[in-house]
């Protein structure tokens, strides 16, 4: 198998690792609901009887109160006993449904069978529901030989008692229909009786509409089922999605910690790795130096001393390549230390320009130096900032072609800092590339193009420096313009100058001296410095 369709078979069995995960728990589902013997998953059908069972006990109350006043507004038309007969029978029908809704509720979610409790809930509503349609058999006989105006008000009540229970049983087991219709039916089924009774068309007409609002409200209920079935997927979709989210996230923070911990150790092993390294190549170095010189006596096969010129060649570029890797791993694993004193800007500049002026030369680079000779010290490590100007201005003389140029300034912050930049006219770094030669070993095109692309360390050291100082470092380029990297320092590394606390000339022991030097004769309270004393 080659290396590059390795991903790719990654890629599809984890596609199938996820199909197989994805067809077990929908079959699992599947079980779970054949079970429960419902379409709705075992979860959501204990959801919404869990609605159901709290709706009845947060109107443990008022329901019985409610029940009473149709007990007490009966008695105009019916004897106060089956009034009162008839409150006790649903109250006590009401007392068993709230009993086993409070049970249903203590019992672990585990360990209730869905199926056995949908079906003793649907059994007591049922039980509830026959004695409220008992109101409508209350008083009958009594009704029935009444004078007309109170045949027309008490059926007029019943009705709209009718409209209530239907509104309140509608609100509370509309999400499951089984429960609603055992506790309507036979409410309305008696209504309808005791108006069809009395043969007249009025209370054929009211029949007629009690059973046109139940077909309605039974049409609501379908609407806040579907609402509520909605808003339980959409709540087991977040709880889902939250899941595995903390799932991911643990595994991020797991391979981060991993990520970051391999990455201590390489710097760890490489800081320590210094001196293992650089002593045999500095034996390399100061061997070939001694063969290619001819310190010893001349070589005589004049190759030789061409391949001992290549040895110190490779040697010095592999030398710098590892002093810059074992800085940048020195500043991540924090061993990195900062030997602050005052110096000057100007005066770094200076020297990074003698020191590459024979390479700016033998390219033909005019390098100019715009420096304020006026600006105060600054708190910072010399070293690290003359490697912060070396590393920008290397790359300039690197990629700015023969007869360019390059300035370095210096100069002061609108916020009390100061800025060192290095700018040349070569021909600049797209604007999209700047963010990858800002990471360590990232190069732009133009690197892979030249035969001096280097590893791609030397901004990432500048900045990792910058930020160990607590400034920053801000490259802006534009094609075929050339490109300025500056760094700033904050002004708080900057050091400024006490003002005197004797100004010049009138310092405490200069005006001692001039009181000691003066005559007599001009002292104050002298006898001949004048005034009366003077006339005496």
């Amino acid at each position: 198998m080659s290396t590059s369709s390795i991903p790719e078979e990654v890629v599809r069995r984890h596609s199938r690792r996820e199909a197989r995960a994805r067809a077990f728990n929908d079959l699992q589902a599947t079980r779970a609901r054949l079970a429960a013997g419902t379409s709705l998953k075992p979860e959501f059908e204990y959801e919404l009887l869990t609605m159901f069972a709290r709706n009845e006990l947060g109107a443990s109350v008022t329901m019985p109160a409610l029940y009473a006043l149709f007990a007490i507004a009966c008695m105009f038309w019916a004897p106060p006993a089956e009034a009162i007969i008839w409150l006790i029978t649903v109250i006590t029908a009401k007392v068993v449904l709230l009993d086993q809704c409070r049970r249903f509720l203590t019992i672990p979610q585990s360990k209730v069978n869905v199926r056995l409790w949908r079906r003793r809930l649907i059994m007591l509503e049922l039980l509830s529901g026959v004695a409220l349609a008992c109101f409508a058999l209350v008083g009958v006989r009594e009704t029935l030989q009444a004078p007309t105006e109170m045949v027309f008000s008490s059926h007029v009540f019943i009705f709209a008692t009718l409209i209530v229970v239907l509104a309140i049983r509608t609100m509370f087991a509309a999400t499951i229909p089984a429960i609603l219709y055992a506790g309507t039916i036979p409410m309305t089924i008696a209504v309808v009786c005791r108006l069809l009774l009395l043969g007249n068309v009025f209370y054929l007409a009211l029949a007629t509409m009690a059973i046109g609002i139940h077909l309605y409200f039974l049409f609501l209920s379908r609407g806040m089922r579907a609402t509520t079935l909605s808003m339980l997927e959409y709540r087991t979709e977040k709880d889902a999605l939250i899941a595995e989210l903390e799932e991911q996230k643990s595994v991020s923070d797991e391979a981060r910690r991993r990520a970051e911990a391999a990455n201590m150790a390489k710097s760890r092993f490489l800081a320590t790795m210094s001196r293992e390294l650089r002593t045999p190549l500095n034996a390399i170095l100061g061997f070939s130096e001694v063969m290619k010189e001819e310190m010893f006596g001349p070589m005589n096969n004049p190759q030789y001393r061409e391949y001992a010129g290549n040895i110190h060649e490779s040697g010095t570029h592999l030398l710098h390549l590892i002093n810059e890797i074992l800085d940048l791993t020195r500043i991540e694993s924090g061993r990195y230390e900062l030997h602050e004193a005052p110096l000057r800007l100007a005066d770094i500049t200076d020297e990074c320009h003698r020191l590459l002026k024979l390479r700016a030369d033998g390219k033909g680079i005019e390098v100019i130096e715009e420096t304020d000779p006026d600006l105060p010290l600054v708190w910072a490590d010399l070293k690290a900032l003359r490697q912060v100007c070396l590393n920008p201005m290397s790359n300039a003389l690197k990629f700015t072609p023969k007869g360019g140029r390059i300035v370095l300034s210096v100069g002061a912050m609108p916020d009390g800092g100061q800025f060192m930049s290095v700018r040349d006219n070569g021909p600049g770094i797209p604007a999209d590339e700047i963010p990858k030669v800002l990471q360590a070993f990232g190069q732009g095109t133009l690197a892979h193009q030249t035969a001096e692309g280097g590893a791609g360390l030397g901004l990432a050291i500048v900045q990792n420096l910058m930020e160990l100082h607590g400034g920053a470092l801000n490259p802006q380029s534009e094609l075929r313009k050339g490109t300025d990297a500056t760094v700033i320092l904050p002004g708080y590394r900057v050091l400024q100058a006490m003002a005197p606390l004797q100004p010049l000339g009138q310092e405490t022991h200069r005006l001692k001296g001039i009181a000691r030097s003066r005559p007599a004769r001009l002292r104050p309270g002298h006898p001949g410095a004048g005034g009366t004393a003077a006339a005496g």
